[in-house]
């Protein structure tokens, strides 16, 4: 079979020819892609990690303004932080025993009456949520930003394959040539890559380490109605982190509403922030134009017959 160009085919290569070359280039680069995703969002294949705080596993869970309310949580369940009438945070005891640069910094936040909605923008809290993250990620629970970037590179190379192939597409119509298995094999391509371009914050160990968490603190979830005055200031948190900001409504609706949260985790996610199962997604596609005869000239996709233009 020649794979020279006859007159007229688009490019000046035929279409069986191109939409095997396109058909190739898109596998390597979605295997190569699924690859480097696994390996990247791996974790510890052994979990063998310390056991983690409430504000790690509400970073894991819901992310910073997760983090943030678990550590109020914390803090309120402890008698360390109280809102007053005008709805601004103030102290209400010294900070906990143990207490985390989180924990510190929010009490800090209080003692200058900030209201709950501006603690996500304080300095200290955003350093301290900074230290959280750092930490997670050098134990390869959270992916770092770097990693993230890198994440979003085969996506980008397949996004560029998608505008070659939708170039194409354009230039074999405007040439009266068939793009039918062209149009086909983008289809799958582009949800590929739309898929592949949403990175987790999280790796699998991560999310491993969150439902295991799940499964061992049931009892604390709001729909057990459990009496968090009796587990302490450290379950209380450890309630918000894994079941969200009901948590914090069922355990001191008083405070929830004066602060504020329940409003505002409304207005971020529609619902609240409540736990999340695990992410991630994973795609293949494939198509085929058979080679040899049904690729051949004349035959099934010959002279570009419904092939790649």
């Amino acid at each position: 079979m020649s794979i020279l160009a006859a007159p007229g085919d688009t490019w000046g290569v035929a279409g069986p020819v191109f939409l095997r070359l396109y058909l190739l280039a898109a596998a390597v680069l979605l295997v190569g892609t699924l690859v480097h995703r696994r390996r990247a969002l791996e974790g510890d294949p052994n979990g063998a990690y310390p056991p983690l705080g409430p504000q790690q596993v509400a970073y894991l869970n819901g992310g910073e303004q997760l983090a943030i309310w678990t550590a109020l949580g914390g803090l309120r369940g402890g008698g360390s932080v109280g809102v007053r009438p005008d709805r601004r945070l103030t102290t209400g005891g010294p900070p906990p025993a143990g207490a985390t640069p989180l924990d510190q910094a929010i009490q800090h936040a209080a003692s200058r009456h900030l209201h709950s909605r501006e603690l996500r923008r304080d300095e200290w809290v955003d350093r301290a949520l900074e230290q959280l993250r750092t930490g997670l990620e050098q134990r390869g629970l959270a992916v770092s930003p770097q990693r993230r970037v890198a994440l979003r590179r085969g996506p980008m190379l397949l996004f560029a394959l998608v505008l070659l192939g939708g170039f194409r597409v354009f230039a074999g119509l405007s040439n009266d040539r068939p793009v039918g298995y062209l149009v086909l094999t983008l289809l799958p391509l582009i949800v590929a890559t739309l898929l592949l371009n949403r990175v987790p914050w999280r790796t699998r160990a991560a999310q491993h380490a969150l439902r295991e968490l799940r499964r061992r603190h049931t009892y604390l979830a709001p729909s057990a109605a459990p009496a968090y005055a009796t587990y302490g200031a450290s379950d209380a948190a450890m309630g918000v982190a894994l079941f969200g900001t009901a948590t914090l409504w069922a355990m001191d609706p008083g405070f929830a509403e004066q602060a504020e949260i329940q409003r505002q985790a409304i207005a971020a996610s529609g619902g609240g922030y409540t736990s999340t199962g695990s992410s991630g997604s994973s795609c293949g596609g494939g198509s085929s134009c058979g080679g040899g005869s049904s690729c051949g000239g004349g035959g099934g996709c010959g002279g570009g017959g419904g092939c790649g233009g």
